[in-house]
């Protein structure tokens, strides 16, 4: 397990929260600085609830894909 999780400590985390306006998020990409899209929806204006899930479901989905190609 340490193994594992030195690893993930070593993988950045591609997206993260930019607040706009009182409980309004932008989920963004932090290597692109544009917002990200999911389901065919800019994920902007969000609330912070959802908008923290949407972060976690992302960088999930984003660790895997890059573990999988063996970056």
């Amino acid at each position: 397990m340490v193994g594992q999780n030195k690893r993930d400590a070593e993988m950045a985390n591609r997206y993260a929260l930019r607040m706009d306006h009182s409980d309004s998020w932008t989920v963004f990409d932090v290597f692109t600085g544009q917002p990200a899209e999911s389901d065919n929806r800019v994920m902007v204006g969000i609330n912070a609830g959802d908008a923290d899930k949407m972060v976690g479901r992302l960088n999930d989905q984003d660790a895997k894909r890059r573990e999988e190609a063996g970056r």
